[in-house]
């Protein structure tokens, strides 16, 4: 009888409306739509249970957000008494969490220009960089730390560097950097920016192929990870979508 009241007036609109705010903000697969309006609360509830209960996992994520921003306050205090390379670098670390990437660049400049050997400094501030759109000032961090370690972050920071190349005009390179980082990396982000690349460069079949790889992926990830990927999902069938037309 409980349970047949959670889902009577008014408990059961609430239910629909709190499913329907979650699958427009998320996106999940579209037949979730069309099972929280017409089967009615007990579609919201098999949607919760489905959807909404294994994000909880994310959702705890996002509640580091309070006390990482605690963190950034102690530590912008403290940097005045005490300028350290370690509390430059984890303040900067901490803006890039909140994509705060302008002020992750700067923290990172002055981390670098009292200690100019960290290569991690270095890349999270290529990262902030391509955040920013400067492909160019990225582009140099990202071949410093390359040069060290060309399999920095999974094979990442190659295909970082990679797309910067592109961004700037020096496609060969892009190409060959690109054919490099997609023989052992398979990060979504990557193949992504290889097949944006190749759409720009005329190549429609292989970017679509490329694309094709990043859904591909879908039906084999955890539910966790396909969660985190579908951003890049999204874009790829939206490229897919592109280089058809």
């Amino acid at each position: 009888m409980g349970f047949l009241f959670f889902l009577g007036y008014p408990w059961g609109l609430i239910l629909q409306v709190a499913a329907l705010i979650h699958f427009f903000r998320r996106r999940p697969a579209p037949f979730w739509l069309f099972v929280i309006i017409f089967l009615g609360p007990l579609g919201a509830l098999v949607y919760v249970i489905v959807e909404i209960v294994p994000d909880m996992g994310l959702l705890r994520e996002s509640f580091e957000t309070f006390p990482r921003r605690k963190r950034i306050r102690l530590l912008e205090a403290a940097i005045l008494d005490n300028p350290s390379v370690g509390n430059y670098e984890e303040l900067a670390d901490l803006y890039l969490d909140e994509r705060d990437f302008a002020r992750a660049r700067a923290g990172y400049d002055k981390a670098i220009a009292l200690r100019g050997h960290s290569a991690d400094a270095y890349y999270r501030r290529g990262v902030a960089a391509v955040e920013l759109g400067d492909f160019a000032a990225a582009a140099a961090d990202l071949e410093h730390v390359t040069e060290e370690d060309a399999g920095y972050d999974r094979h990442r920071a190659l295909g970082l560097l990679a797309h910067a190349y592109a961004r700037t005009g020096r496609t060969e390179e892009a190409a060959r950097l690109f054919e490099q980082a997609t023989e052992v990396s398979t990060l979504s982000e990557t193949y992504l920016n290889y097949a944006t690349f190749l759409a720009e460069e005329g190549r429609a079949p292989e970017a679509r192929r490329w694309a094709e790889k990043i859904l591909a992926k879908k039906p084999t990830m955890p539910t966790y990870l396909r969660r985190r990927e579908r951003p890049w999902f999204r874009k790829a069938a939206a490229l897919i979508k592109r280089v058809r037309d």
